[in-house]
């Protein structure tokens, strides 16, 4: 029998295939030791995301959203608990095992954009398509950077664009492969706000027209207010 409280915050019907949910978190925790002994930056967490559902969490500096989102994307080791993402226990794997998931499940954008600074726009956005072995890699990436207003930079190195256009950049190489789970880390904190615009549109549209699993990491309310659900950090704490 499908678990109901695990559904209760999806809005799509009950089918066979809705009742796995993308995301399943129990008892996360993360303790790192400091200099008083030991800190607790996340303490023992339980949720669950639905196929295609969008999910902000939202919480003040310092609260271990960022925390969070690392140790869903298997990016961290967690002290304690379990997360299961489409139905496989990441924690279970390996590193190798883990970052083979991440590269056929998963779009990361980072804070700190994550570029290779050798190679340029387009080769950063190419890259995990090669990895995928997809077909058509470069008109792929090439298309994708039209998307996000970058016709003009495919050339250019990281170091010769700005903090927004490498933004636009990380954001490309998250969403070029389509992945079903989309994870963000405040995806428009370096963005003015008609860029921002355009970037949480095509990330709501891949969430529609793919499907796509979307979780973010956001200081903004608005943006928080356009996703399905919201949860709170404060603390480590879900509130």
């Amino acid at each position: 029998m499908p678990d109901g409280p695990a559904l209760a915050s999806s809005s799509a019907p009950v089918t066979a295939a809705s009742v796995q949910p993308a995301i399943a978190v129990s008892g996360l925790a993360k303790r790192v030791a400091d200099a008083s002994g030991e800190l607790t930056i996340l303490h023992e967490v339980d949720f669950t995301v639905q196929k295609a559902e969008t999910l902000a969490i939202v919480g003040a500096s310092g609260s271990g959203k960022s925390t969070l989102l690392g140790l869903l994307a298997g990016l961290d080791t967690p002290s304690a608990g379990k997360v299961v993402l489409d139905g496989v226990d990441i924690y279970a794997l390996d590193e190798d095992g883990r970052a083979a998931l991440r590269k056929e499940k998963l779009g990361f954008v980072f804070q700190s954009f994550q570029l290779l600074a050798h190679l340029t726009a387009l080769e950063n956005v190419m890259l995990p398509l090669e990895l995928a072995g997809v077909a058509q890699a470069r008109e792929r990436a090439e298309a994708m950077l039209a998307r996000v207003g970058l016709s003009s930079r495919l050339r250019h190195y990281p170091k010769y664009l700005s903090g927004g256009e490498q933004q636009r950049v990380a954001l490309a190489r998250a969403f070029v492969t389509e992945p079903p789970l989309l994870f963000a880390d405040e995806p428009t904190g370096s963005l003015d706000a008609a860029t921002g615009e355009a970037v949480i549109q095509l990330m709501f549209e891949l969430n529609r027209q793919h499907g796509s699993t979307l979780v973010l990491v956001t200081h903004d309310q608005a943006m928080a207010a356009r996703c399905g659900r919201t949860i709170t950090i404060a603390a480590g704490r879900l509130v």
